[in-house]
């Protein structure tokens, strides 16, 4: 085996720990605590060493619930260093999707805080296949071997990262099951050194900078594209709700560089920003993923930003990041005015390495890859992706593999988005909506941000969700909104008979005639951004019976 030939996520953190030692790799706000990159890398040399100790070694998929903490860092860049598989698992999910997504992922160790631990001895998370179990933050009381003990027995002497290849795995992430039941998606460390190394290029990241992310696997990343990473005090599974202070304040008090924050979030702390004059001087970049970033929300949060920053929004999945990606201004003065004429939503360029097509629509496997089946430009298909940051399969989940996957005869696979789009003809992709979320009536089909991107445009909407009632192929389109603010019956109605006008100017929209008012969409956990239309479809037929 060659030098070339082995990959292990960790040794970029080493490697920073070297030429910056001193610098600060990670500020937890919350626990008024710094570690430097050599603390932080000393750290996990200890805490790997004291998980070979107890058996958790290369290959052992371990469960990892723990937050945001200095704890998270060290032990999963411990787990990357002696070749262990973290499996991470979104704790928002609910606790009937973790029981299944551990007896999915069956590892053999559980790392978690008392409360995880309580849980999985409660309702039965992993029986079948967990053996060791670490506490972090408690006691043996909690049914582990505490991280603390472990630490103190542990060597001191600078740890050897276990010789991880390019194709072996690093972690199982979890799916957000936004549309349907979590998937594990297997991680190499190939997939995360991809990854990092586009993240860097694509977005002219430096090592020294300040970064201020607000999704906890997000902030995983800064160490290794040596960033400082500050954390800030927030509840991560609410992000639309987060106290916009406790970004804002940071931010300026840090001069951070980077931000990564959802669009639920950049909306709630750029109104706020706006009312308070509030300017971020120092930021370079704002990186925004999860959903579409509306044109207006850009607006908003662009005007706190120094004139060469800009607002970047990654298209991508847990499955397949990043794909593409496009920057505020080439929203603001092109794609955004497309997207409220029923276009879809610009989401950029294919990023370095990756290679993107779109083919017919079809809720079947596709069993082979095959060039015919790209569809020329402007014709809207299922996108599908093939590069070194996509994942190659779901964990102990064939079938959904073969969905999701497309076998290359020439080598490699593709992944299929799970979304519709096109290809315009200076090589940009519009996306949509996602596959499963169309709409198929009588009179053609109908894509749900295509729809939307119309009603959207409406000053007195917040957003809106296109659903269809009835079987498909004879579908009913019917448009559910969220206003900005509550208004009464009377206003309803004539905000209804001005999205009616609205709909009538398009061939798309037009025969779009049911409108019902929602008073908060129900969203995804991770990033309170993606709709759950499928709830918004049951709870429109209750609502017309």
């Amino acid at each position: 085996m060659t030098n070339t030939d082995i990959v292990n996520i960790s040794r970029p953190l080493t490697e920073m720990a070297r030429l910056q030692p001193d610098t600060p790799a990670i500020i937890f706000l919350q626990k008024d605590r710094t570690l430097t990159f050599r603390e932080l890398d000393q750290e996990s040399d200890l805490i790997a060493s004291a998980l070979l100790r107890i058996g958790i070694g290369s290959g052992m998929k371990t469960a990892l619930l723990v937050p945001p903490s200095p704890e998270l860092f060290s032990l999963t860049f411990a787990l990357f260093k002696v070749g262990a598989v973290p499996v991470f698992i979104d704790p928002g999910i609910g606790a009937r999707n973790m029981k299944g997504c551990l007896a999915e992922a069956a590892p053999e160790a559980f790392i978690g805080i008392p409360k995880a631990h309580v849980a999985r001895r409660l309702l039965g998370w992993g029986r079948a296949s967990i053996r060791i179990n670490v506490v972090v933050g408690g006691g043996s009381i909690w049914g582990g071997v505490p991280l603390d003990e472990l630490r103190r027995a542990a060597q001191t002497t600078p740890f050897v990262p276990a010789d991880t290849r390019r194709d072996d795995v690093a972690a199982i992430l979890f799916t957000s099951g936004s549309t349907g039941p979590p998937k594990g998606a297997v991680y190499t460390h190939g997939t995360f050194a991809a990854q990092v190394d586009i993240l860097r290029e694509l977005y002219d990241i430096r090592p020294g900078e300040i970064d201020l992310p607000t999704f906890p696997l997000f902030a995983l990343f800064a160490p290794a594209l040596g960033m400082t990473a500050l954390i800030p005090q927030m509840d991560f599974t609410r992000p639309g709700s987060v106290n916009p202070r406790r970004i804002l304040g940071p931010a300026a008090e840090y001069s951070a560089t980077t931000m990564f924050g959802s669009p639920a979030l950049l909306n709630r702390v750029g109104r706020y920003a706006a009312k308070q004059g509030i300017k971020l001087p120092h930021l370079k970049r704002v990186i925004s993923a999860g959903a579409p970033v509306p044109a207006s929300v850009l607006k908003r949060f662009a005007a706190m930003l120094p004139e060469d920053a800009e607002i970047f929004t990654p298209y991508g999945a847990t499955e397949a990041l990043p794909v593409s990606s496009i920057g505020s201004k080439e929203v603001l003065s092109e794609t955004g005015a497309m997207t409220g004429d029923g276009r879809g939503i610009c989401v950029g360029r294919p990023v370095k390495n990756i290679t993107i097509a779109i083919i017919p629509i079809t809720d079947a496997p596709v069993d082979v890859w095959s060039d015919d089946l790209a569809l020329p430009q402007w014709e809207v298909g299922e996108i599908v992706v093939r590069g070194p940051q996509v994942s190659c399969a779901y964990l102990n989940r064939p079938e959904a593999t073969r969905l999701a996957k497309i076998p290359d005869p020439s080598g490699g696979l593709w992944h299929r988005m799970g979304d519709v789009g096109y290809l315009d003809n200076s090589g940009r992709i519009w996306f949509c909506g996602r596959k499963a979320h169309r709409v198929v009536t009588a009179q053609g089909t109908l894509y749900t941000i295509q729809v939307e991107g119309i009603f959207n445009t409406h000053p007195k909407v917040f957003r809106t969700a296109l659903v269809g009632l009835g079987s498909t192929g004879n579908q009913q389109p019917l448009l559910c909104v969220e206003l900005e603010t509550k208004n009464g019956k009377q206003e309803q109605e004539q905000i209804r008979k001005e999205l009616l006008e609205l709909g009538s100017c398009h061939s798309h929209t037009k025969n779009i005639h049911m409108i019902l008012f929602h008073p908060a969409f129900p969203v995804d956990i991770r990033h309170n951004a993606k709709i759950f239309r499928e709830k918004l479809a049951a709870w429109a037929e209750k609502k017309l019976l």
